[in-house]
């Protein structure tokens, strides 16, 4: 059984994605792995070509900058590293630039596809999610944040990222799946006041135009942190590729948790109430199909 890891990049550098890390995390399960490197502004490329692994390869391309309507930029850089995997591979590993695996997870998954290998009717592994907020040391939990996603996939014809690269659909259906024990880190939250708002300042703009992100979007020195709705103290041993960044934080974040409110409506206060009674999360968008 052949695994190949995937994902796309560009100015990572300018925007701090731990990109290093997140292919650290997953290269010792995988036999490949493929780097689609967008052109850069801010070394991008050297740093990927950093990593000292004769597993990554690494495709160069351009951007269509002119998409500006869902994020299917996004999904188009995806589709170009999935296509270079090699035709040999069974699984794919696919992980975004701000994403990282625990290694404690690697054997977990690992087994997991050994396990179903041979089963036909699974053709994905969907991964839980927990999502870094503000610094290392707190998590964000609510319905604001997906709470489970599709990263590993039997490499099979008609995969095709879906909308923002968020996930995946085969032949324009849902994939079926099992769902896995384990984590992604998601540390695209961590950063400080104007880190978080140069990020949204540059996501934006591959969803909306220049005069709406100078409008709703502007780089700013602030943020209001209190968006998140509940945070929790995250208590646990972080990635060991992730170490050495986390060291290097420069910077102070508090959040006082007595203080949190979920902001929002009735509704969605009702919702939240039951799910943290059942556990179950009410009209949850799912692009997946949870196979049991």
């Amino acid at each position: 059984m052949k695994i190949a890891g995937f994902t796309f990049i560009r100015n990572a550098v300018n925007n701090d994605y731990p990109i290093v890390e997140a292919i650290q995390s997953i290269l010792p399960i995988c036999d490949e792995f493929v780097v689609a490197v967008g052109r850069s502004d801010d070394g991008t490329l050297e740093l990927i070509k950093s990593i000292e692994s004769p597993k990554l390869r690494i495709i160069e391309t351009i951007w269509n900058l002119s998409i500006r309507e869902g994020g299917q930029v996004f999904a188009e850089e995806t589709n170009k590293a999935y296509d270079a995997i090699s035709d040999d591979m069974d699984w794919v590993f696919y992980i975004q630039g701000d994403e990282c695996i625990h290694e404690k997870y690697l054997p977990v998954i690992k087994n997991e596809m050994i396990a179903v290998n041979d089963n036909p009717v699974i053709e994905g592994l969907l991964l839980k999610y927990k999502h870094f907020y503000g610094s290392y040391d707190y998590v964000a939990e609510s319905r604001r944040w997906y709470r489970r996603e599709i990263r590993v996939m039997k490499k099979l014809k008609g995969i095709r990222s879906y909308k923002d690269a968020q996930g995946f659909r085969i032949n324009d259906r849902k994939l079926r799946v099992k769902l896995v024990d384990a984590y992604v880190y998601h540390y695209g939250w961590v950063k400080p006041p104007k880190g978080i708002s140069l990020k949204m300042n540059n996501f934006n703009k591959f969803y909306h135009d220049e005069a709406w992100v100078d409008e709703f979007s502007p780089v700013s020195d602030s943020f209001d942190y209190g968006n998140a709705d509940k945070v929790v103290r995250f208590d646990q041993t972080p990635p060991a590729v992730m170490k050495q960044r986390i060291d290097k934080v420069n910077w102070t974040f508090t959040f006082d948790l007595s203080k949190q409110e979920i902001n929002h409506n009735l509704k969605r206060k009702v919702l939240q109430w039951i799910e943290n009674m059942t556990g179950l999360r009410l009209f949850e968008y799912k692009n997946y199909k949870i196979i049991k």
